[in-house]
């Protein structure tokens, strides 16, 4: 896998798991790989959807853990 894409995960991920010294670690390298604005903004969406939908099915699984809702299906995800 190349550099470039390894950056992109990284500031996937980073966002997902809410590291802003991942975040800020990442952003200087994908500058110093040469990714573009749009292709870093593109890998934190990615990163920030993931992290909603973990969020979205935490709070459904707290709700089935104290009854107020049934299980529910999915990941959760948009991505």
């Amino acid at each position: 896998m190349d550099e470039r894409t390894k950056e992109l995960i990284a500031l996937g991920a980073s966002a997902a798991v809410n590291c802003h010294p991942c975040l800020d670690h990442h952003l200087a390298e994908a500058e110093r790989v040469g990714l573009s604005r749009a292709e870093v903004t593109a890998a934190i969406e990615v990163g920030l959807a993931v992290n909603r939908g973990a969020a979205a099915r935490m709070r459904a699984k707290v709700d089935t853990l104290t009854g107020k809702a049934p299980p529910a299906a999915g990941c959760g995800c948009a991505v």
